[in-house]
């Protein structure tokens, strides 16, 4: 099996049922020897969408997983207003300005769980090398199961531990898997976390990183049979995977991209989540990937004093803590239907709001559209993703598109107070009137 991304066009996607032609595109120009796991709308025009879709490939005559489709949706009966649950997305590999390096959105995360109970969000949000400081009401969830909780298929029920299995890629040099199991045990000796075991993948597991045409970061994954091996042979024993491997990436990007001052966009994260998102897809547990350090040239390489976004990753030899604090409390994946029902569970039902940078249209902006879930679009996360959000079909007040993160947290706040966010602005428009319709002749008048 390989896990690739491939550019296709779906014509003609606009209308009232945008998930629908989105996954009757995605069909349409896939076969029965690919899977897919992930899928992004890069650009939109009048006519069509310009996607990118993550996939699992079959290269011989292996037997692909059976899996559920990402496309499957269930429409929420309501939303429960009991408590505020915000959604807090920055894609991996678009560049976004906040986000888009190592773990630059944290201050956002913090500042946006303040106005909420439980604040929602992935690794590529807060995942900072050897640093990760989420939020204490904030849930870290793997990207492809957080577009299945807004597509109403799974939930998530909150854990005080999980026991972490890390799967390692031992065909390396043996400095750099030495430094990775040191880092392990500091977690469990440091901040008790609970080490199902580190599992020596059976072969080598190869990320390529690359760029896709609308400039996104995207790669390959070669060797995911070692990965699934592993996953099968400690079946019970784990609750979450940590998965550590080399990202293979031209030399040169080492020092162009800490020398950018932020313009290059990271290589390195959009590989990671396309490993991520199948491998979640496949076994419904938590997983995050922490590429192992290449060699000692690159460990070598100093790029002097680097744009603060970026800072973290300089400073760290294995850049596994922030993965491992990450998984300790990640949510247990909730997929049958009903489990889901069970109190504690929380699902589409309970997100009270999405926020997203501007442009971004993947599954869970769909799957907010379609239940009715409002979406705050953030303009000053500036990012590659090239996609007029207003034109989807919204219901009145469900978009709201604001300059920077202290909007979206105004937004949130009035929401959160059962207001609407426009009556704190001025001018303040007048409430629309409609002449009453005329009564039809012969009609009493009492």
């Amino acid at each position: 099996m390989r896990l690739a991304e491939r550019e296709l066009t779906i014509p003609n996607p606009w209308g009232d049922d945008v998930l629908d032609r989105a996954r009757a595109g995605v069909a349409d120009a896939l076969g029965d020897d690919r899977v897919p796991v992930r899928f992004v709308v890069s650009e939109s025009s009048d006519n069509r969408f310009e996607c990118e879709v993550g996939l699992i490939e079959r290269t011989d005559s292996e037997r692909l997983p059976s899996i559920a489709s990402i496309f499957d949706f269930s429409k929420r009966p309501w939303e429960n207003t009991d408590s505020f649950t915000a959604v807090f997305i920055v894609p991996t590999g678009i560049g976004a300005e906040i986000g888009g390096h190592s773990g630059d959105a944290t201050p956002v995360a913090r500042m946006l769980a303040e106005v909420c109970e439980t604040l929602i969000t992935h690794p590529n949000v807060v995942n900072a090398s050897d640093i990760n400081e989420m939020p204490d009401n904030g849930l870290y969830v793997e990207g492809s199961v957080l577009s299945r909780l807004m597509m109403g298929t799974a939930g998530l029920r909150k854990m005080r531990s999980n026991r972490v299995l890390v799967a390692i890629d031992a065909d390396h040099d043996p400095k750099w898997v030495t430094s990775t199991v040191n880092a392990v045990n500091a977690a469990h000796a440091t901040y008790g976390l609970d080490i199902a075991g580190t599992a020596v993948l059976d072969r080598p597991l190869r990320l390529i990183s690359h760029y896709s045409d609308s400039g996104r970061a995207t790669g390959e994954v070669e060797g995911f049979e070692g990965l699934v091996n592993a996953f099968d042979v400690w079946e019970g024993s784990f609750d979450a995977v940590a998965i550590a491997s080399v990202i293979d990436v031209p030399m040169p990007y080492h020092m162009d991209y800490f020398t950018s001052g932020g313009e290059m966009i990271n290589p390195w994260g959009g590989v990671e989540a396309l490993l991520t998102h199948t491998a979640s897809c496949i076994y419904d547990v938590p997983t995050a990937h922490a590429p192992m350090m290449e060699s000692d040239e690159v460990a070598n390489v100093d790029p002097g004093v680097v744009d603060p976004r970026m800072a973290a990753e300089v400073i760290s030899n294995t850049f596994l803590q922030c993965v491992l604090k990450g998984l300790q409390r990640s949510p247990r994946i909730v997929s049958d239907g009903d489990a889901m029902k069970m109190p504690g569970v929380i699902t589409a039902a309970d997100v009270s709001c999405l926020v997203i940078p501007d442009g971004c249209i993947g599954l869970p902006t769909l799957a907010a559209l379609e239940q009715g879930i409002p979406v705050i679009a953030v303009r000053e996360n500036r990012n590659v993703m090239r996609n007029d959000l207003a034109r989807l079909p919204w219901d009145t007040g469900q978009l709201y598109v604001v300059d920077n993160y202290w909007e979206a947290a105004g937004v949130m706040a009035a929401l959160r107070a059962g207001m609407a966010p426009s009556s704190v602005r001025r001018p303040l428009k007048p409430t629309p009137n409609a002449a009453p319709k005329s009564r039809t002749s012969g009609q009493s008048h009492g």
